[in-house]
């Protein structure tokens, strides 16, 4: 029999084709994942040390307004914990490593963990009261979420704060104390959850 060479050559081009997009997959998954080991390479050891950001913000959590403007030493101590903190989030930024935004913001299961349901009527109904703990961010994926309070029994909550800077600004008014809670992603928006 003569063999049917169209049929055989049809064969091998798509066997050629399959083995060439199976190639270019392999390719494309191991950038990939040497892109992801490069930017969460440090995951672990972040997760870490973002306690030590926890620790600083304790410390100023514990001394009162009135007893640093009795002690000029107190005074001097917070100042260099706020300076120490104030480094330790630029060195953050440097990494990739963002705070999650919390006070005034709505409660988002994305990167909040509630601890608490506080009844407040004057605040918007799920809405970060305070914060226990900060969340982290690494690159595009949560790092920690932070631990809350979160408000019921208001109004629906509305739009986000015209100005993200204003949470910021709440959270220390409220005496928060918590100098590395900064800008993240906002509610819903998407961030992978490290596994």
């Amino acid at each position: 029999e003569v063999p049917d060479l169209a049929a055989e050559v049809q064969e091998l081009k798509d066997k050629l084709l399959r083995a060439m997009a199976e190639a270019e997959n392999t390719r494309r998954i191991a950038a990939r994942e040497k892109a992801d080991a490069s930017k969460y390479a440090v995951a672990n050891f972040a997760r870490d040390i973002v306690r030590v950001a926890d620790n600083l913000g304790m410390a100023m959590m514990m001394v009162t307004d009135e007893s640093r403007k009795e002690d000029k030493k107190l005074d001097n101590l917070c100042v260099g914990i706020d300076m120490t903190m104030k480094e330790l989030l630029t060195i953050f930024e440097g990494h990739g490593i963002k705070p999650v935004p919390t006070v005034g913001h709505p409660f988002d299961h994305n990167i909040h963990e509630a601890v608490q349901q506080v009844e407040n009527t004057e605040v918007p109904n799920n809405t970060v009261m305070q914060a226990l703990r900060g969340g982290f961010t690494i690159q595009d994926r949560l790092l920690r979420p932070a631990q809350v309070i979160v408000s019921t029994g208001g109004p629906k909550s509305g739009p986000e704060p015209e100005a993200q800077g204003e949470a910021s600004a709440q959270n220390q008014a409220d005496g928060g104390g918590q100098a590395y809670e900064a800008e993240g992603p906002g509610p819903g928006q998407k961030i992978d959850q490290e596994t």
